[in-house]
């Protein structure tokens, strides 16, 4: 089950320091959250992924919309790679499996390796 809330990504997005506390006359930090910091990513890494799935679905969608125009040949390799994926939308149906599909596109890093060193 995909689960986005995004106060929940809102609240995970708010620096550790604010949570720091030092002691020592504000010398010394000796309960780092260096920790939960580093804890924290990897819920926001799973969060951006999801929103990135779903624009991803809503780009192709858009594209398929659109065609026979194409578009830049980047775009259109990463279209092909998704529509290997999740087939067009042409009647309403659970999305669910879609946009997991598509997130794990998006965090296996094959976006990247199309893109290069163009996303610099």
């Amino acid at each position: 089950m995909i689960s986005l809330s995004s106060a929940k990504t809102k609240g995970l997005s708010d620096t550790a320091l604010v949570d720091s506390l030092p002691t020592s006359a504000n010398q010394e930090d000796h309960v780092s959250m260096a920790t939960y910091a580093s804890r924290r990513l990897t819920t926001m890494a799973e969060n951006s992924g999801t929103i990135v799935a779903i624009e991803l679905l809503a780009g192709c969608q858009g594209m398929d919309f659109r065609r026979p125009l194409k578009s830049s040949t980047l775009l259109e390799d990463v279209f092909m790679l998704v529509r290997e994926k999740v087939a067009f939308y042409d009647k309403d149906r659970y999305f669910a499996p879609d946009i997991a599909a598509a997130k794990a596109l998006v965090m296996s890093g094959k976006l990247r390796q199309i893109f290069g060193s163009s996303l610099l």
